[in-house]
């Protein structure tokens, strides 16, 4: 048997002892922590209650074929208006001079039924702004309002069968001046100063009542016997006495038949006195307030 040094032996006890040992795991290392930033909000502009209304106007296809399809339909009755002796578009109460013997008009509001403000109430979008006397002034001396489809062409279909246009408006008075200039520059038929009757025109024996228009047509009717009628609110057709959605209705319920023969109501869901029905018409309420009643007008 050979000899194994000391040292020897101690080095292989030691390598076995090792082999045979457990091993050992290191501690893991920790991930680096990562700050997540937090959710940005957008910083898209506020919602607002008339965004789809003006895109609507704006850009649906619908709405040029509905004043189109509205024109259209009028300039179609307007030769059997003119030949039927009793033929008479004005309400009951505005009707206070005989018929025989007057000349034919036909009667128009301006705003939304032969010019176009959507630029107006899509700036008030854009700047998260509601309509104030200052800007609306200022856009309607822009002069810059362009015709509603359909309208231009009817209009000058009746002056060309010497139907004297009227255009009745609630702009102010110092608004005349700009307004009979964007009339003419856009082409329409405008036979005098005398055919533009706007808010605070003065009529003798009739008692102005607000903003109403019963007095202006009571005067047009004086000297006229009234075609048709057009606008884009029931106002532009009879006095409301009740700005409720009953009184309204109350108003309208007599004429129901004149609506598409003598009266030819247009659409504007950007504004009117609709809206101001459903809030018992208290401007000075919050908007919180006025749309929470709007809501609860809702039918579900």
């Amino acid at each position: 048997m050979s000899k194994v040094s000391v040292p020897l032996l101690l080095v292989t006890a030691l390598l076995a002892g090792c082999a045979g040992a457990p091993k050992t795991r290191e501690a893991p290392v920790a991930a680096p922590q990562v700050q997540v930033p937090a959710p940005v909000a957008s910083a898209g502009p506020a919602p607002d209650d008339n965004l789809n209304a003006v895109a609507w106007t704006q850009t649906a296809v619908e709405h040029d074929l509905i004043y189109r399809e509205v024109y259209r339909v009028a300039g179609e009755k307007l030769p059997g208006a003119m030949k039927s002796p009793k033929w008479d578009a004005l309400a009951k109460e505005d009707r206070q001079q005989p018929l025989k013997g007057l000349k034919p008009a036909v009667i128009l509001d301006i705003d939304e039924t032969v010019l176009d403000n959507s630029p107006y109430q899509a700036r008030l979008v854009r700047d998260g702004a509601s309509y104030n006397e200052a800007t609306w002034a200022a856009w309607c001396r822009e002069k810059a309002a362009k015709p509603m489809p359909g309208a231009l062409e009817f209009t000058r279909l009746a002056a060309r069968h010497g139907v004297t246009v009227f255009y009745l408006s609630n702009r102010a008075q110092d608004l005349n001046a700009a307004t009979l200039e964007n009339l003419r520059e856009a082409g329409f038929p405008v036979a005098g100063e005398e055919v533009f009757l706007g808010l605070g025109t003065v009529v003798d024996g009739c008692e102005q009542n607000g903003s109403e228009k019963g007095c202006r047509r009571q005067l047009v009717g004086r000297k006229y016997r009234v075609l048709m009628q057009f606008g884009d609110q029931l106002g532009d057709f009879v006095d409301v006495l009740a700005n409720t959605p009953d009184g309204r209705r109350a108003a309208v319920a007599p004429y129901l038949d004149w609506v598409g023969d003598r009266w030819f109501v247009l659409p504007n869901p950007t504004y009117g006195s609709w809206e101001p029905a459903l809030f018992n018409n208290a401007w000075s309420e919050p908007a919180e307030s006025r749309r929470r009643a709007k809501i609860e007008a809702l039918r579900y």
